[in-house]
């Protein structure tokens, strides 16, 4: 056993030694500030939200009436997320403390690890991104480790593919469903019902004690019509008390009325479940058309030889934008870029299919695995 470096506290020491706050021992309000909480930065530089007590704590107890069936002091749960994105603090730390379950702290997701620590504690609840689950799901049909102790997951960060839902419900015998939150939301906001009534492809119904409008972006007084895509706004406990240091910036997404502005557009279906089109921000224009990022990469990722891709929009010969694809082929393919275009063109309206395919072997990720478009317009821009 490594000897620990100087310095280090023994916890066992800590506790044992541990004594009662004194009666006066000033203590936190529910509007006061917990933390600073760092966007990701995937369409800007980084800033910090300002989470209170109030955020946090609501997040941890809406989680716990989301998912039935949760017996307290009894679950396991795989802390394979980041603790300093919003998704590991919420889904991972403060939830889990909130159920009195039994955290396994990992350092970061190792495929190995995680599965040598499903056979001597296995896991209840596993919060993770699609990445994860199916790199777990195929590892362990492969080696033959039993996951069928995981009776929920969440996935969240990024789209959920159905063959990822299916392989994984396959494999462990659980549920797998898809929910949408943002640091800004301390992250819950929207979630699959955990039960067969979740509807694949979408992201859930508002959580508890949470409303949300879909609007203009142009004018978020005006409510979009049923059916028609918009910006998705949400008020309720979860929602940040501003970026610090940062007045403009807090003012254009905090509206007068308690309202947050995502900067997501969505859509919602007759039943009240919400669809995720694409962010605002990366929505590109080609001739006077809108054509959002996922929709060209989802048609991508059908096309065979496909194991990964990212849109973006790059100034056109002819100004305005055009539709240019970074993708990554399967090594063992003889997929080549102009088959990757022909592909596209079987899913695609023609104005929506890449100008140009550029195959890359990897795409840059933020730390839980999710395609920074940024980074992948800075590089084509580049020539990289």
């Amino acid at each position: 056993m490594t000897a620990p470096a100087p310095g280090t506290l023994s916890w066992a020491e800590l506790v044992a030694t541990a004594g009662p706050l004194p009666a006066d021992h000033p203590a936190p309000g529910p509007d006061d500030t917990a933390l600073l909480q760092y966007t990701g930065g995937t369409t800007g530089t980084p800033k910090g939200a300002i989470l209170t007590h109030r955020n946090l704590r609501a997040n941890a107890a809406r989680g716990r009436a989301w998912v039935p069936g949760l017996r307290d002091g009894e679950e396991t749960v795989y802390a394979v997320l980041p603790l300093f994105h919003a998704y590991g603090l919420t889904l991972c730390l403060t939830f889990s403390m909130g159920i009195g379950a039994t955290l396994v702290l990992f350092p970061r997701f190792d495929l190995d690890q995680v599965l040598d620590a499903v056979r001597r504690r296995p896991p209840t609840f596993l919060p993770a991104v699609p990445p994860i689950y199916e790199r777990l799901a195929t590892a362990a049909r492969k080696r033959d480790i039993d996951l069928s102790s995981v009776r929920y997951a969440i996935s969240g960060a990024m789209a959920l593919p159905p063959a990822t839902v299916e392989l994984w419900e396959s494999v462990t015998g659980g549920l797998l469903v898809e929910g949408y939150g943002m640091t800004e939301t301390s992250p819950i906001t929207l979630g699959n019902p955990v039960s067969p009534a979740r509807r694949r492809g979408t992201v859930g119904v508002p959580v508890p004690s949470t409303e949300i409008r879909i609007v203009d972006p142009e004018d978020p007084s005006r409510h979009q019509p049923p059916g028609e895509a918009g910006e998705l706004l949400v008020r309720g406990p979860q929602a940040f008390a501003g970026y610090w240091g940062r007045p403009e910036d807090t003012a254009a997404v905090l509206l007068p009325d308690g309202w947050l502005r995502t900067g997501d557009v969505v859509t919602m279906d007759p039943d009240g479940f919400v669809t995720v089109v694409d962010r605002i921000k990366e929505l590109i224009i080609t001739g006077g058309f809108n054509v959002y990022p996922s929709e060209v990469e989802e048609a991508l990722r059908r096309v065979p030889g496909v194991r990964d891709a990212a849109a973006v929009g790059l100034p056109g010969e002819h100004g305005g934008e055009e539709v240019v694809a970074a993708v990554v082929l399967d090594p063992a393919s003889p997929t080549a870029a102009e088959d990757v275009r022909s592909g596209c063109r079987q899913h695609l309206a023609g104005y929506k299919v890449p100008r140009r395919i550029v195959v890359v072997e990897d795409l840059p990720r933020s730390q839980i695995g999710k395609v920074l478009r940024r980074e992948v317009r800075d590089r084509l821009l580049a020539g990289d």
